[in-house]
């Protein structure tokens, strides 16, 4: 992912424009005024942040939460009293119309100086907060032409913009042939090999307008079982890994992905710890993939929701996830308008107890924080043109 990509946001919002049937001129490039301090690029400027920072605000500053309410007053002070450098947009976050979807979205941001990264589950289809995503979906789209793909992101990421989100966890990067897997319809194809042309498809559609995510690293096809539920696991190898499951990741990745999403799920060849806690598979992605963007977290609730003792702890989760080389903690099920700020103080409690090194802690920050300036410098502003006339 680099800024240059995102500065070819004009052309490529008239484009999408013009395939929602919208008028070009409804999309206006308005770059968010950084601070003075920000010069030399949006890494650079990201550690000249992060370093101001103290480690409670750097630990604040991974943490991605949500609160299911559309009041915008709620919304303002939760995260201006947390200090998170995150949101998910969740159904209960989500009105029947986009220009309300954006008063949304504008709490969550108001009076922030570097906006937060705004996030939703946008794949299409069976996973779908915006009800007006009416473009083709993974149980189409896995049968179809990497073009297909690649008009469809593209509009999907126009809508998700809109909206006010910025970043969209869209990309399933899961394969599958079994019908039965929770993840079968909403994978891309049940072939590796293809289904990884389908996802550089998405990926490159997508970043133009807003951050790409793929999921749920390193993969659900092997490993049966819904891990909404319970740990899936497999025994599969990572030399078979190599030449199967991961083929739409890396892919993804060479496209430009900024984030990768890391599942609650277990390649017990490898690790025996879930892969969203596992130090390995962390290396694999960032040594031999070559992944530079932001790892986040499959919704930490999730392994709370499978019931064993030793995930039964949200913060340790949290602190288990960034010690092994996460960049951003997510939490939705079973959280209260607290949890975030009591997984940023586990975190910051580590990093002085020395669980968490201080340099992984900075560097998470720092990557989260570089995305979150690249998106300022180059965010589209959507809003109605009650003057313009559908594209024909």
């Amino acid at each position: 992912m680099t800024i240059m990509r995102r500065l070819l946001l004009g052309p490529a919002a008239v484009l999408v424009a013009l395939a929602l049937g919208a008028a070009p001129a409804a999309a206006q490039r308005q770059p968010t005024a950084l601070p003075d301090s920000a010069a030399g690029g949006p890494a650079a400027q990201a550690a000249g942040i992060v370093e101001a920072m103290t480690t409670q605000e750097r630990a604040a500053s991974i943490v991605m939460g949500h609160i299911p309410t559309q009041d915008a007053a709620e919304l303002t002070g939760y995260m201006q009293s947390s200090g998170i450098g995150g949101f998910i947009l969740m159904g209960a976050n989500v009105p029947g119309s986009q220009a309300e979807v954006r008063t949304v979205t504008s709490a969550v941001s108001e009076g922030i100086e570097v906006p937060p990264l705004i996030a939703i589950d946008q794949e299409g289809g069976d996973v779908s907060r915006l009800s007006w995503d009416a473009f083709p979906a993974a149980r189409t789209l896995k049968e179809s032409s990497p073009a297909e793909t690649g008009a469809a992101f593209a509009s999907r990421a126009a809508l998700v913009a809109a909206a006010g989100a910025n970043v969209n966890f869209g990309v399933v990067a899961d394969t599958t042939p079994d019908a039965s897997s929770f993840i079968f319809g909403r994978s891309l194809g049940a072939d590796p090999v293809l289904a990884a042309d389908r996802v550089a498809a998405a990926v490159t559609a997508e970043e133009p307008l807003v951050a790409s995510t793929l999921k749920h690293f390193p993969g659900h096809g092997a490993a049966p079982g819904d891990s909404h539920e319970l740990i899936p696991s497999t025994t599969e190898t990572l030399e078979r890994w190599r030449e199967s499951d991961a083929l739409p990741f890396i892919a993804g990745i060479d496209a430009g992905a900024s984030l990768l999403m890391f599942g609650h799920l277990a390649y017990t060849a490898v690790d025996d710890a879930p892969a969203s806690l596992s130090e390995r598979w962390h290396e694999i992605a960032r040594d031999e993939l070559g992944f530079e963007g932001v790892i986040v977290t499959d919704d930490l609730g999730m392994l709370l929701s499978t019931g064993m003792p030793e995930y039964a702890d949200p913060v340790r989760n949290a602190v288990r996830a960034v010690a092994a080389g996460t960049d951003l903690v997510l939490m939705i099920v079973h959280s209260t308008p607290e949890t975030a700020a009591q997984l940023a103080a586990g975190i910051a409690t580590a990093v002085e107890d020395g669980e968490i090194a201080e340099e992984r802690l900075q560097d998470a920050a720092e990557r989260v924080m570089t995305l979150r300036l690249e998106l300022a410098a180059s965010g589209a502003v959507w809003a109605p043109c009650d003057d313009c006339e559908p594209a024909s």
